[in-house]
């Protein structure tokens, strides 16, 4: 059955998906500078490795920049106990190419073509001791042929959405072959554990652990500056909301409501941080606010804290809404009605309670928010408007699910220990 799976996926599915994706190029710019990257990481491999040889090659691999702060800890952890080690981190997204700059990494590339020739020279060449891959972005050549060399593969914040197509009886017996060469998962918590269970057979597979997620640590990691200087109560920060990451599809739902609420709450203030913030974008924005009677700032450094006392800030740069949600008392985090929901974590650790919209399956974090009062997935604008007049009117439910919210990282934290100790181990 295995070799049978293995001839579907090289000689129809992903011939499929290359060509798709080939075509895909000519339409959309993120395609075509991840398939131009991944032409060039064979070259940039043979570079590094003809001019550096040094102690054990450690292989991780993320799809993108939100997968990357799941390794961030571990690498760091690894480097920790083996100094000598050479980190290759290697990436599917330029959002996770073209934005992690990391000490602890030594090699930065795309993953290749998952082509088994491709594979199987990246793998002379690298000659790794241990490949790691974050979360879910495995590549079924990659695990097949490591197998077959010996090389130790480990999935580790391994975690399954309730109904996933996985259990599906053909796409199971199709994961099953890959999820069965993989030395060691390591699943993010119990529910996890037994959805692997019913995919890979007893004694047939890969050494199971529940580890965690290692990006709560992180995200621990980057508030300490901020914990250490705001330890005043989340009472006394100005009232605002901040929008992270939004999409014109989260727009479409919360623009109205935070219009009204702008009106009935005169204290209260938005910080808008688009996905993509485009001038295009950024002045669209700042004419609506402005039609509406409110004044419009936009914020476009990287240094400086907050802000202007404008009733409505909209931030025109990228890598600065970690910080900013500590500028606020609400947030509501973007993706949920398109993608699916971004990063909930950074307003997590911030204290600040955390909306979103539906689609927060893949997210175990956000999950965990709801599960205990600090976070809320809304669907429509009425549901936005209420909850947000819930938390401005009532102060007391406002520090429940602020501390709710918090309660959640810290009661997450240390994945990234057990990990390594689980690489090195197993």
């Amino acid at each position: 059955m295995k070799i049978f799976f293995i001839l579907i996926y090289n000689f129809i599915l992903y011939p499929l998906l290359f060509v798709t994706a080939f075509i895909g190029t000519l339409f959309h710019k993120k395609l075509r500078e991840g398939m131009k990257g991944k032409r060039a990481t064979i070259a940039l491999m043979k570079d590094y490795f003809s001019k550096n040889q040094s102690g054990p090659v450690y292989w991780f691999h993320a799809a993108s920049h939100g997968e990357y702060l799941q390794t961030k800890q571990v690498i760091s952890g690894l480097k920790e106990v083996e100094p000598s080690s050479t980190i290759i981190a290697s990436f599917f997204s330029p959002s996770g190419y073209n934005n992690v700059d990391d000490p602890n990494i030594d090699l930065k590339v795309y993953i290749p073509f998952d082509f088994i020739w491709s594979v199987r020279r990246m793998l002379k060449i690298a000659q790794p001791k241990k490949i790691m891959f974050a979360a879910y972005d495995i590549w079924p050549n990659l695990i097949w042929t490591a197998y077959y060399r010996k090389i130790p593969t480990t999935l580790f914040a391994a975690h399954f959405v309730k109904g996933t197509n996985k259990l599906k009886p053909i796409i199971r017996s199709f994961y099953r072959t890959v999820y069965e060469s993989i030395s060691s998962i390591y699943t993010v918590n119990g529910d996890d554990y037994l959805m692997l269970q019913q995919i890979v057979r007893p004694y047939h597979g890969p050494t199971i652990r529940v580890l965690g997620n290692p990006r709560y640590d992180e995200v621990k990691n980057l508030a300490n500056e901020f914990t250490q200087k705001r330890t005043i109560s989340v009472l006394l920060r100005e009232r605002r909301l901040v929008i992270g990451s939004v999409w014109p599809e989260d727009q479409n739902v919360i623009l109205s409501p935070i219009l009204r609420l702008l009106k009935e709450y005169t204290d209260l203030r938005i910080l808008w941080v688009p996905h993509e913030p485009t001038e295009k974008y950024i002045n669209e924005g700042k004419l609506l606010f402005e039609s509406e009677g409110f004044d419009v700032s936009i914020f476009r450094s990287k240094r400086a804290s907050i802000i202007s006392e404008s009733r409505v800030v909209i931030v025109g740069v990228i890598g600065v809404l970690s910080k900013l949600y500590w500028d606020g008392q609400f947030a509501y985090v973007g993706g949920g009605f398109s993608t699916g929901v971004h990063n909930v974590m950074e307003p997590a650790i911030a204290r600040l309670p955390v909306l979103f919209g539906p689609k927060n399956e893949n997210s175990h974090e956000a999950q965990e928010l709801i599960e205990n009062g600090g976070g809320k997935s809304i669907s429509t604008s009425d549901e936005f408007y209420n909850e947000m007049k819930f938390l401005l009117d009532d102060t007391n439910a406002f520090l429940n699910a602020s501390y709710a919210a918090t309660d959640v990282i810290h009661q997450n934290l240390g994945s990234s220990t057990r990990v390594v100790r689980g690489i090195l181990r197993d």
